[in-house]
């Protein structure tokens, strides 16, 4: 029989928001890095998965006249349900602007921008790795002078969470993170850790 702590839902871990800031600041600030940039805003604007972010082409994410899409079809996801909910991440004007930016940065450096070619290569020009997703995100967090480490799926978890701080609504989190149960999506619901810091320094003692 399970027990009562058992039963409880663990929040999950997440990049502060000062963190997450930090984060987008160092990469975006050197020309080197802003592939790197462009993965991690996909990761935070989105909540995608590594794997579906490395699975993009132009293609997806550029419609046929040239312009960014406001929502991307994925052909890339995680199959976890045998009818699984509208696969489609939904492109904010923000991430739409660095899109345009990111297709320039690529034809200055020689890459491909047809439909059918990458979205994000490595320096020998083939499609980006999940490993290498891993690898440079860990790189940029030292660079970026953190503490403790967080692996790539807590970038998930943290746009997850922003977006239900943010809406205060559960149906749109769970559509954003495309669960087919809402029960999976309650666990965003837990406060952040800034919550939680303003709420200790507003205890009596």
């Amino acid at each position: 029989m399970a027990s009562y702590v058992s039963r409880i839902p663990t929040p999950p871990r997440v990049l502060t928001e000062a963190e997450q800031s930090t984060l987008l600041k160092v990469t975006g600030e050197h020309r080197a890095g802003f592939r790197d940039h462009m993965i991690i805003t996909l990761a935070l604007g989105t909540a995608a998965r590594e794997h579906e972010i490395a699975g993009l082409d132009v293609g997806d994410v550029v419609d046929a006249g040239g312009a960014i899409k406001t929502r991307v079809f994925l052909r890339v996801f995680k199959q976890s349900a045998s009818k699984p909910v509208d696969q489609v991440l939904y492109l904010n004007r923000t991430l739409r602007a660095k899109l345009d930016r990111l297709l320039v940065w690529k034809k200055r450096n020689g890459e491909r921008v047809a439909p059918d070619a990458p979205l994000f290569v490595s320096r020998k020009g083939n499609r980006l790795s999940t490993r290498q997703m891993r690898t440079l995100f860990k790189n940029w967090q030292q660079r970026a002078g953190f503490d403790r480490l967080y692996n790539f799926h807590q970038l998930r978890h943290s746009a997850l969470s922003n977006c239900q701080r943010n809406t205060g609504d559960l149906t749109v989190t769970r559509l954003i993170a495309r669960h087919t149960d809402v029960r999976t999506t309650q666990i965003y619901q837990h406060p952040s850790p800034e919550q939680l810091a303003d709420a200790a320094d507003g205890m009596f003692c």
